[in-house]
């Protein structure tokens, strides 16, 4: 490594690039002291913690300073694009921030370790003396613009591997769950089946029967979460179906999850369109699961299916009280809840995924829903679908 006394008093002003292999030590002792004041819960980050990877970062960051950039390589770096294919963004930033996501670093903590580097490459810079020359504020600029691509890089690295840790769990939890609930329910029908029990053992068999049912709607809705990937387009397989019958059909089974809890429907007109069963199926439970979750025990759910011309439309009723106006706004977001539940009502344990899987799947089929919410009427979710696909030439 050179003499960081002797770079100083090289003839010429000295680029960047040599400056930061040449005070390498210094750089990095500088940037430990800056990153455990700035840094976020930086009182549990070693000085081993925070200089590991530095080096190579610092490494990476010289060598492009020193590669050639086109005009259009520099406009694309500055809007956080880098360079396709580019080496650094591969081995630098990105196993920068598999290291950091493995050793439990926050994102936060990560993001201010490259303010940390800036600020200390840039003090140590200018207090070298040197006279501010044109390619100064070049070498400025291009420090600037890879050590924002090297933090953009880190960032997309680390959510993706947040993204991809939350999918696994997720799958996990559905698929190792779904058996031992499945082997409940199955035993506590059999045993209702049977009549082989006393009543009172016979109400528990059903109540575990109806627990082990809500477990598996939880679980459908953490599976159907994993499959979107919170935001990802919806995978559709179309078939004919009238939505009226699917509803009955829906109806009829939320009814054994109703805690006696009245649910009627009301079909009119043509249903008659292409749709997803399963996903649409999931819409139905999903919306009476929730009006049964927060309505009245004496009061009715109303759903009404209607053929319209070319879409039908859905509506789920119930006489509950109103969901605040400021969380209607954000209703069909994840782990949103349209307020507080009480004991009472079936799948009071939902996670708030419901909604927003029914508005992911509606949207989907190129429909909208909304809710309407007041003192007066109570509460009713409504949607709208096409009949058919935009894209059918028919």
């Amino acid at each position: 490594m050179p003499d960081p006394d002797t770079a100083k008093h090289q003839t010429g002003p000295i680029r960047l690039a040599d400056f930061i292999r040449a005070n390498v030590d210094p750089i990095v002792a500088e940037w430990v002291n800056f990153a455990q004041t700035r840094t976020p819960a930086s009182e549990s980050m070693t000085k081993l913690a925070l200089k590991d990877h530095i080096v190579e970062l610092l490494e990476f960051i010289a060598d492009d300073l020193e590669s050639p950039q086109s005009k259009n390589e520099q406009v694309r770096k500055s809007r956080g694009l880098g360079v396709e294919g580019g080496e650094f963004a591969r081995s630098a930033a990105e196993i920068h921030a598999s290291l950091r996501q493995s050793d439990g670093f926050s994102i936060d903590q990560m993001v201010s370790e490259y303010r940390a580097l800036r600020a200390s490459v840039v003090k140590l810079w200018a207090a070298s003396s040197q006279v501010i020359s044109a390619t100064d504020l070049e070498d400025m600029t291009r420090f600037n613009e890879a050590i924002d691509q090297a933090m953009t890089e880190s960032v997309a690295e680390y959510t993706k591997m947040v993204n991809q840790s939350r999918d696994l769990f997720l799958g996990m939890l559905g698929h190792d769950l779904r058996n031992p609930i499945g082997a409940a329910l199955m035993a506590a029908r059999l045993i209702v089946k049977r009549g082989v029990a006393d009543s009172k053992e016979s109400r528990l068999s059903s109540q575990i029967a109806l627990s082990m049912e809500r477990a598996i709607f939880i679980l459908d809705d953490l599976l159907e979460v994993t499959r979107s990937a919170f935001g990802a387009e919806l995978p559709l397989v179309r078939t004919p179906l009238k939505m009226g019958e699917l509803g009955t059909q829906l109806v009829e089974e939320m009814r054994t999850l109703s805690g006696g809890k009245r649910i009627e429907i009301e079909i009119e007109g043509d249903t008659q369109g292409e749709w997803d069963r399963s996903k649409m199926g999931q819409v139905f439970s999903n919306l009476i699961g929730n009006a049964l979750q927060y309505s009245p025990r004496d009061s009715a759910i109303t759903v009404k299916i209607t053929g319209q011309g070319d879409r039908v439309l859905i509506s789920v009723h119930n006489e509950g009280d109103p969901i605040p106006l400021d969380r209607q706004k954000t209703i069909f977001e994840s782990l949103t809840r349209g307020k507080d539940s009480g004991s009472e009502g079936a799948g009071s344990a939902h996670l708030g995924l419901g909604l927003f899987i029914a508005h992911k799947i509606v949207v989907a089929h190129g429909g909208k829903i909304s809710v309407d919410s007041a003192q007066e009427g109570g509460t009713t979710f409504s949607a709208v679908l096409p009949k058919r696909c935009a894209d059918d030439s028919d």
